[in-house]
């Protein structure tokens, strides 16, 4: 019987070393990158690449044909969801696309396919790439909200050294709730667990997580919010997560509470949660994600002391692009394989 073979075609940036790794873990995959139709990448994780690239018009129709004859896509071009519906279109040999972002359902939402479409290609996610970066991150988020950051640096810019030394917060005996217990939220209660912190989870579902004392259902938030010192936000983006933490649960926190999203910046209620930042109930925001981003210049987030801002940045790493090309290589094993594929899209409610 003749082997199966696939023919993907890199639509964003790869490196030449990481297109033989993959094609060293998978070689059945005959793996196509034209570096001279993909934009230079400006760091780790760069998948849109610089945005002065050009391609003349030649150059773009090639790059189209390239695409076009896939089976497989690593990325989407320009990371654009437009580009994905024309592609998908133009081509009806493409059966599965793997996208670069840990919520890359958004980006399938954002093409406005069909149904039919939909259920045409099989998408996956780059999902747990990114959770050590991003646990890490929520475990600096919650101590500086503890270890009273803003207040240390107000006081050293002002080359003050304060006689009346204050209590600062022990995370150790504290009590954190995880906002969502996928591959992020499962780390970060990993991570905290060990150092004493008595960590409880939101879940649709009933589920045992290592770390998790407590699984706590979405409609019972705004009853239970209040219980903790720490929250920390991991869901994405969807119509069902959108202002989950709102302001009546918001209203209910506990004052001082220190927030942490490395969600998305729609799950949490921002004009809530700026009034609750002015009057203190909510002691300290580090926000990584924000809604919408980039966050206006004059937003007043970036001017309240009690809060940190990242601009999406925290899950980048060195190591990001070649886990996701050692993912890619997994997943095109199980694809070949017909075992079902590492992080799929939920194509209803797109994450």
């Amino acid at each position: 019987m003749t082997e199966r073979r696939l023919r993907a075609v890199a639509a964003t940036p790869l490196s030449e070393d990481l297109a033989e790794r993959i094609r060293a873990a998978e070689p059945r995959l005959d793996l196509i990158v034209e570096q001279d139709l993909l934009p230079p990448q400006q760091h780790p994780g760069d998948h849109g690449g610089d945005p002065a690239f050009a391609r003349s018009a030649a150059d773009e129709r090639r790059f189209e044909q390239l695409v076009d004859s896939a089976e497989v896509l690593y990325g989407i071009p320009g990371e654009q969801p437009a580009q994905l519906a024309r592609t998908l279109r133009a081509n009806p040999a493409l059966e599965w696309v793997q996208l670069m972002p840990a919520g890359g359902g958004g980006q399938v939402k954002g093409a406005e396919l069909t149904r039919e479409e939909l259920d045409r290609v099989h998408f996956t996610t780059t999902a747990g790439v990114h959770a050590v970066p991003l646990a890490e991150w929520s475990e600096f988020g919650l101590l500086a909200g503890f270890k009273s950051l803003p207040r240390l640096q107000e006081a050293q810019r002002a080359h003050e050294w304060v006689e009346s030394r204050w209590v600062m917060r022990r995370l150790e005996g504290s009590r954190v709730l995880v906002v969502g217990l996928g591959s992020i939220g499962r780390l970060v209660a990993k991570r905290l667990a060990p150092q004493g912190v008595r960590v409880a989870g939101t879940s649709r579902r009933d589920v045992e997580v290592e770390g998790v004392e407590e699984v706590i259902h979405p409609r019972d938030l705004v009853a239970r919010i209040g219980d903790f010192d720490g929250i920390v936000v991991t869901l994405p983006g969807t119509d069902e997560t959108r202002h989950l933490v709102g302001a009546e649960a918001l209203a209910a926190t506990r004052p001082g509470v220190t927030i942490v999203n490395v969600g998305r910046g729609t799950v949490i209620d921002q004009e809530a949660l700026t009034r609750h930042l002015r009057t203190g109930r909510v002691g300290f925001a580090a926000l990584d994600v924000t809604d919408p981003e980039p966050l206006p210049a004059d937003s007043p987030l970036w001017d309240l002391p009690n809060v940190l801002i990242s601009p999406h940045t925290a899950a980048l790493s060195d190591r990001e692009d070649a886990l996701i090309a050692d993912l890619f290589a997994r997943n095109a094993t199980k694809y070949l394989d017909g075992e079902p594929l590492i992080n799929p899209v939920n194509t209803h409610e797109f994450y």
